[in-house]
């Protein structure tokens, strides 16, 4: 994979604490991390948010397939 130069602005303030955690001389690295961590972080909401809208579409589903089959589900009960 290869790499490709960016001219990026950034506070004074967070590049002293980039420095201080990573060394000035591991900057890019440090930050290409940070940047693939905050992507998938992203990635792993947004597979969360549509997992949670197929869990509730299947919610309805589920209700009418329990309301088809109730009786089915409550015959020959009544001879216990």
């Amino acid at each position: 994979m290869g790499n490709t130069r960016l001219n990026i602005v950034l506070p004074d303030v967070l590049i002293r604490e980039i420095d201080q955690v990573a060394g000035r001389r591991r900057r890019s690295q440090f930050i290409a991390d940070a940047v693939k961590r905050r992507i998938l972080d992203l990635e792993k909401d947004r597979i969360h948010k549509e997992m949670a809208e197929g869990y509730r579409a299947a919610r309805h589903d589920d209700e009418e397939l329990t309301k088809e089959f109730e009786f089915s589900d409550l015959e020959g009960w009544d001879d216990y």
